[in-house]
């Protein structure tokens, strides 16, 4: 049979965990002053006058080379624990985490050999 009780610890998390954010943002909006003006709807707060537009137009490699980052950083959080229980898990699960870091390699020759990385 289907006991809910056994699941009493993860409902008192899940609630407790979404309750202090809220509670946060609650009492942030209550206690900060409000205070606008010129100087707060201004672009930068610095003291100093804007010059220019706002709204600067970003190359795509900027991007490109921070999808990438992205990708193999996120990779490394994931091999991790798969390195640390890798005497207990066999072979079997060596040769997925090779297919899994062989993927992204893959991409990152393919976006290589296209020009995706230069810098130029």
């Amino acid at each position: 049979m289907f006991l809910l009780h056994e699941y009493d610890i993860f409902w008192a998390f899940l609630i407790i965990s979404s309750v202090i954010p809220i509670l946060a943002f609650i009492v942030s909006g209550v206690l900060a002053p409000i205070s606008e003006g010129p100087e707060k709807l201004s672009s930068y707060e610095s003291g100093i006058e804007p010059m220019g537009d706002a709204w600067l137009q970003f190359r795509i490699r900027y991007y490109m080379f921070a999808l990438v980052f992205v990708v193999f950083d996120v990779e490394t959080v994931f091999l991790y624990p798969w390195a640390m229980s890798f005497d207990v898990l066999g072979v079997s699960v060596f040769i997925e985490a090779f297919i899994f870091v062989l993927i992204p390699i893959v991409g990152l020759v393919y976006a290589w050999r296209k020009g995706a990385l230069e810098w130029s």
